[in-house]
């Protein structure tokens, strides 16, 4: 079976390596400005449902983020007041009814393609969730690294609630994680909608913040975390990731190994200069 998270050729990657500012978004809008991408799902009408084609194109963008040059984290959110009703129920839950077990099975390895794709990028994901976040939208915010939303926003993880198991693109491995086992349990079972404050209190949002004023907050958290030594946020975002299935003695002698590499980086120096100087270090990356 083929990964989207296949190994590539030093070699290879490094001549991957290019800006994606001018980057042309077919199936959502796509933005870059001082380091800091902005995702924008698009199609207010409908809350921002995700297509074949978008779910397609979400997941290859993602994947070209770890050789981008000028993007180092990633903002995701949604038009019109929501982030996002999930999957499109006339342009994929209609034609899903129809299809051969060969064909599901391509679609759903298809969907968790893009969860691994945003868990392999080095850029940190902050995700600024309005309103509604359901089903596949609920997944994107859960597969992002941090996770902003609003008094109002509504998370359903609703997929029992259309005759599917709770276990989607890898929400039975993350959830509970995030907020718990049984806190996880309750919401996949039960397909229930979680509040803004009490998705503020359970550990699933950060924070919130003004509906009119979240989008600027989650940029702003982006744009801090583009100052900081983007390299090093990096190896964090992988090691954050690559722990889950280590013990604790594999998980000490991975960090050893990833802070050693991280020593060698400039901006350590810079760091350990502007100490010396008593400035505030100015990273660059490298």
């Amino acid at each position: 079976m083929n990964d989207s998270t296949e190994r590539v050729d030093p070699a290879l990657a490094a001549g991957n390596r290019r800006p994606l500012a001018g980057y042309r978004a077919q199936h959502f809008q796509w933005e870059v400005r001082e380091g800091v991408a902005t995702v924008t799902l698009n199609r207010p009408e409908r809350k921002n449902p995700l297509t074949f084609d978008s779910y397609a194109e979400l997941r290859d963008l993602f994947g070209q983020l770890k050789y981008a040059t000028d993007v180092h984290a990633v903002v995701v959110t949604g038009a019109g007041g929501n982030f996002c009703s999930g999957g499109d129920v006339h342009e994929i839950i209609g034609p899903l009814v129809r299809l051969k077990a060969p064909e599901l099975l391509m679609f759903t390895r298809m969907t968790g393609d893009l969860v691994k794709a945003m868990r392999a990028c080095p850029q940190p994901i902050v995700a600024a969730v309005d309103g509604v976040c359901a089903g596949a939208g609920a997944i994107v915010a859960m597969a992002s690294d941090l996770r902003l939303g609003t008094a109002r926003s509504k998370t359903a993880f609703l997929f029992n609630r259309v005759g599917l198991a709770g276990c989607d693109m890898g929400a039975c491995a993350m959830l509970p994680r995030i907020v718990g086992q049984g806190r996880a349990s309750e919401l996949l079972y039960t397909g229930r909608a979680l509040g803004g404050e009490e998705g503020e209190r359970w550990g699933f949002f950060n924070r919130l913040a003004a509906p009119e004023a979240l989008l600027e907050e989650a940029q702003a958290l982006a744009r801090q975390l583009v100052e900081g030594p983007t390299f090093a946020n990096g190896i964090t975002k992988t090691m954050l990731h690559q722990e889950w299935a280590m013990t604790i003695e594999q998980a000490i002698e991975a960090e050893a190994q990833a802070q050693a590499l991280c020593m060698l980086t400039q901006d350590f120096t810079r760091a350990y200069e502007a100490f010396v100087a008593r400035q505030k270090p100015k990273f660059e990356g490298n």
